[in-house]
């Protein structure tokens, strides 16, 4: 009879065989084994130590086993598998209709990073390219005092954060708006939180298939990934209090987005992943571009 490690040892061994690949809540594959293990077994997925010598009965280990064989043969994201993601320890359900949460602004949110840039100004917060609302959530949980405003394009991306909002018993505080970038968002927000698709073509061309099932209007951000950031720009300074400042995660993108914007004065945020993937940016920073 196999025990718990002896199972994630297995799994691990077969999604590195497999060529599967990582980054949707978990970075290699011992983790992602675990992950998979752990919650096909419904035990807690925090303490591996507490049951890795376990007994597995011979059915369950089949069960695992089938697991294993559809997050191989599919090449869909764990979380998909799931039904759950976790970010800053804070459970989210997602499928398919909206991207897996990662975000590093997260982190930023969670450690306090940004609070320099915060005051009893900072009441209305928006998140805008919400997706499953992850990042709404975790910012009204950390400030209680705000309202948040959680947008996206994507009608079925904010069923998904409905579930979530709700979840969390955050309807009172976070409203879902269908909104094409900030078309429909009057403000002003003294705070925005923005993970906007900003994926360059080519990357796009070279993503693994676990990227490529999530959806593409969360990640293709055209030929340099800026084309959402552009009119984000233009739009924004309108929508935004005179204190306020805008949060901004552009990914492995930092020399496009350096390109696009040369003369824009912005801080570059320390986060797990080094200071090239988030970035804050103030109203009177933006004001100042010269529009297009």
């Amino acid at each position: 009879m196999n025990t718990v490690i002896q199972l994630i040892e297995a799994g691990a061994q077969r999604l590195t065989d497999a060529g599967v690949a990582f980054g949707h809540g978990t970075a290699n594959a011992f983790d992602e084994a675990a992950w998979l293990v752990l919650w096909r077994l419904k035990l807690p997925l925090d303490d591996i130590d507490a049951v890795a010598d376990r007994a597995v009965s011979p059915a369950d280990a089949d069960k695992v086993a089938a697991l294993f064989d559809e997050r191989i043969a599919t090449r869909k994201p764990s979380a998909y598998l799931t039904k759950e993601a976790w970010l800053q320890g804070v459970p989210f359900y997602v499928d398919e209709r909206a991207i897996v949460p990662r975000s590093f602004i997260a982190e930023l949110i969670a450690d306090g990073s940004i609070d320099y840039w915060l005051g009893p100004h900072t009441q209305r917060v928006l998140d805008l390219c919400t997706g499953n609302g992850s990042l709404a959530v975790i910012a009204a949980l950390t400030y209680p005092d705000v309202t948040v405003e959680a947008a996206d394009l994507s009608v079925e991306a904010l069923e998904v954060a409905a579930i979530n909002v709700t979840r969390h018993e955050l309807d009172a505080r976070v409203k879902l708006v269908e909104s094409d970038g900030l078309d429909k968002l009057a403000g002003p927000y003294d705070l925005v939180l923005c993970n906007p698709p900003y994926v360059n073509s080519a990357s796009m061309a070279a993503l693994p298939a676990e990227y490529r099932a999530e959806p593409e209007l969360a990640l293709a951000g055209g030929t340099d990934g800026m084309d959402f950031v552009r009119q984000l720009f233009a739009d924004a300074p309108s929508r935004m209090s005179e204190q306020a400042v805008l949060v901004l995660e552009i990914g492995n993108e930092r020399d496009y987005f350096e390109a696009a914007f040369p003369q824009l004065e912005v801080v570059w945020l320390e986060t797990s992943a080094g200071e090239d993937q988030v970035l804050l940016v103030t109203r009177a920073a933006l004001a100042s571009l010269t529009p297009p």
